[in-house]
């Protein structure tokens, strides 16, 4: 018949799911410390409970040597001869139990270490037993119920185990009363020093896909098939699906009749949004649907070893296709495991006029186009390395004194031509023909608004007459020209040269 203190450690070990005998362990741990402790002694001690009377023995344990000098430490090892005084049977390699008195002698601080020693080793026991009744349940959904709260913690009872539930693994949109019953998932079991090893959450996927397959029986029996899960918690969650009966339609099933189905889990979730998609093989196809309620334009795979798509919407589709903070395109990304980069048609317009314009040539136009610059300057110009209009319009006054014969009213002259021809350019004016806001009549007097090339053409009395020239534009150029290089030399160079037609 066992003993009180047995039955009252087999009825411990059963309140806390572990094995009787780690408590016996414990136990006689404890004593083992406390004698130790009470003895001063530094022998190798041992003590056993007596299942039927309840009492602990201590023993002090010593190896059995054969000869004296074998003996390196009296409190571990003693001689055949010596332990054969205590038992006959003996032999070497034996060991030999001297019987210590606890009865009595131990007192209260002894009694307080065993105690504290066994609390500790039962502890223990029941942390390992713990992780390893819920180490093999990771992501499965139990039942759990509120037990209280920690801070930003909340602490769970889930059967056989506290259970934690920190503030990151929590949704926004729930907050939990004590004695509440709520569906939770085993994130995670930790061997914490202290208190609960076990982590469930609330902001799981696969919370989601329980509440699905419990809501949806063509998900429970395999019809239909989720194939992604993008959540975050108390905002927003995408749930794709596909169908393995073309007769069943994965997206209605999961909706269900009059919304209920879904209706149900929003209910669950506190509220928290879910849309459903339905799954496509190909990206292209999955991204358009992934990115609802906005309308897409087209969807282009930038680099499919990368996983990188590109995305045009409408403009006004562009706030709703990003949705508030960027979530919307973030849980579309994570659903298909791409990267989306979403752009307007305005953007994409933009960015495609920029590559144009990088792949198109530079313009160059001669300096014989520019009327006003006469064959001299055009020469000294080609010399100095300008041979085109765009060159010398991005010329500095600095820069144009500095080829050999043209001054500063050389350089006043080029900058009034450079900036004539692209004022026809923009006006329309082409070699020299008048086309602004109306066409300026045979013999008529030239607008103040027209061209300035056309006033140039028409310029020194009125209108030339007809059979006569009217003086050469080069010469007029050249003539200033030579006037500038005069302005160099000083008056004493001799007078301007005259120019002749």
């Amino acid at each position: 018949m066992a003993s009180e203190l047995y039955n009252t450690i087999d009825a411990l070990s059963r309140e806390k799911g572990i094995d009787p005998q780690i408590v016996v362990s414990a136990v006689e741990d404890a004593i083992v410390m406390a004698t130790r402790k009470y003895y001063k002694s530094q022998e190798n001690l041992r003590a056993k409970l007596d299942k039927e009377t309840g009492k602990i023995n201590a023993f002090a344990v010593k190896a059995v040597v054969e000869t004296p000098e074998q003996v390196e430490d009296p409190n571990l090892q003693i001689t055949l001869e010596d332990a054969r005084k205590v038992d006959p049977n003996l032999e070497v390699g034996g060991e030999l139990q001297i019987p210590k008195v606890t009865e009595g002698i131990l007192g209260r601080i002894a009694a307080q270490l065993a105690k504290q020693v066994i609390f500790q080793k039962v502890r223990e026991a029941e942390r390992d037993t713990v992780y390893n009744e819920y180490i093999g349940r990771v992501g499965e959904i139990v039942n759990a119920t509120v037990k209280r709260v920690e801070g930003p913690d909340v602490i769970f009872d889930i059967g056989k185990a506290e259970a934690r539930m920190p503030r990151k693994e929590q949704s926004r949109l729930e907050s939990f009363a004590i004695s509440e019953r709520v569906r939770v998932v085993i994130a995670r079991v930790e061997r914490a020093a202290k208190g609960p090893g076990v982590v469930v959450s609330r902001a799981a996927p696969d919370l989601v896909q329980h509440l699905f397959q419990t809501e949806v029986p063509e998900i429970y029996d395999g019809t239909v098939v989720i194939r992604a899960i993008a959540r975050e918690a108390g905002e927003r969650t995408k749930i794709a699906v596909m169908s393995k009966d073309k007769d069943v339609d994965a997206v209605g099933a999961c909706v269900g009749m009059k919304g209920m189905r879904v209706q149900s889990i929003i209910r669950e979730l506190r509220g928290e949004k879910i849309d459903i998609i339905e799954y496509h093989e190909d990206a292209v196809t999955f991204a358009e649907k992934a990115l609802q309620p906005a309308k897409v334009s087209r969807v282009t795979v930038v680099d499919s070893a990368d996983k990188h798509l590109e995305v045009v919407v409408d403009d006004s589709q562009l706030s709703l296709a990003i949705g508030k903070k960027g979530q919307n395109v973030r849980l579309a990304a994570k659903l298909l495991g791409w990267k989306i980069d979403i752009k307007s048609e305005e953007e994409k317009r933009q960015e495609v006029e920029l590559q144009m314009a990088a792949m198109a040539p530079p313009a160059t136009t001669p300096l014989e186009s520019v009327t006003g610059l006469g064959e001299g300057l055009v020469e000294k110009l080609s010399a100095a390395g300008v041979t085109t209009v765009e060159a010398l319009a991005d010329m500095t006054p600095e820069q144009l004194e500095a080829i050999e014969g043209i001054g500063p009213k050389t350089v006043e002259k080029i900058s009034l031509a450079v900036n004539n021809y692209f004022a026809s350019l923009e006006a329309g004016v082409v070699e020299g023909e008048v086309a602004a806001e109306g066409v300026i009549a045979e013999g008529e007097a030239v607008p103040e608004d027209a061209a300035p090339e056309a006033a140039a053409d028409v310029a020194a009395g009125e209108v030339a007459a007809e059979g006569e020239q009217a003086a050469a534009p080069e010469a007029t150029v050249q003539a200033e020209a030579a006037s500038d290089e005069n302005d160099e030399h000083g008056p004493e160079d001799g007078p301007a040269p005259e120019t002749t037609e």
